[in-house]
């Protein structure tokens, strides 16, 4: 009796060691599928925002840039759009910085067009200036054939300053064949401590920016957005803006170098322009392609 119970026990822990065996085989021939680490940039996109690489999540509904480095080459002197998916014009824009311009000179030196600053609202105390140049500006640069848009320096705290501004501009442009952009520039004043903008907020930004645009709009003009690669990334809620021309402001990347499709690009901030003593600003507009 001990015997047989004795050969029992054995003969499980042969089979025991036996099922080891087969299990080892069959976990060497067939190792289990690893678990699937999900991946936490899923979706997302690497961007260089100004000041670092990150990780960004693409907005709906905003086309993505099409924009190469490849599409643009130095010809003559001059930053050149060579791709087929657009037309293109080049541009200055010009204020009181500028001083007097020769308007035949630069008509005469290629220039397509000129973006012109109706005036400011003081960082400070908050009150409205118009460009002393704005005037001589605007009929000398139409006088001249060039296309006109017009742009004001913002400093909004609210939406009723906003619209107030956009007034003033709408007040200064009636009578002038202005039909590039009517422009809505704000910029954080840096190193200013008395800055009445300094602790603006993405949400009152980018309402204001849609009580401007769209007072301006209703007045029968294009509107537009001045930003640079910091506004347009975490400033303006660029969803609620897609109405609006994009003027995307970033000289030193040889291309547009936003995550998102633009409409006017600021590609220089020391340009020598014939008729403008000093450095200029020149762009570039952007027309899809018939």
């Amino acid at each position: 009796m001990k015997t047989a119970v004795r050969y029992r026990v054995g003969l499980l822990i042969l089979l025991l060691l036996l099922a080891g065996v087969v299990a080892l085989i069959v976990g060497k021939l067939f190792p289990p599928k690893p678990k699937e680490t999900p991946d936490p940039h899923a979706g997302q996109v690497y961007i260089y925002d100004g000041f670092d690489w990150v990780w960004m999540t693409p907005l709906e509904g905003i086309p993505a840039a099409t924009l190469t480095r490849e599409d643009f080459s130095e010809i003559n002197g001059h930053l050149t759009y060579m791709g087929s998916k657009y037309t293109t014009i080049r541009g200055v824009d010009v204020s009181e910085h500028q001083y007097e311009v020769d308007w035949d000179q630069v008509a005469a030196s290629g220039v397509d067009f000129a973006m012109i600053r109706v005036g400011r609202r003081g960082y400070s105390e908050g009150g409205l200036f118009e460009d002393p140049w704005f005037q001589r500006n605007i009929e000398g640069a139409l006088r001249n054939g060039l296309k006109v848009g017009v742009y004001f320096f913002s400093q909004a705290v609210n939406v009723q300053e906003a619209m107030q501004e956009a007034r003033f501009v709408l007040d200064r442009i009636a009578g002038y064949d202005v039909t590039l952009p009517v422009v809505f520039d704000w910029e954080k004043v840096e190193g200013a401590e008395n800055a009445r903008t300094n602790d603006w907020n993405s949400a009152t930004l980018s309402d204001c920016a849609v009580a401007f645009c769209e007072t301006v709009k209703r007045a029968g003009y294009t509107p537009g957005l001045y930003f640079n690669r910091h506004l347009g990334y975490y400033g303006f809620d660029l969803t609620r803006m897609g109405d609006y021309v994009w003027w995307f402001a970033l000289p030193e990347m040889g291309y547009p170098s936003f995550y998102y499709e633009v409409d006017m690009w600021q590609y220089s901030f020391d340009e020598t322009v014939p008729g403008i003593s000093g450095q200029a600003d020149m762009n570039m507009i952007f027309y899809p392609a018939e």
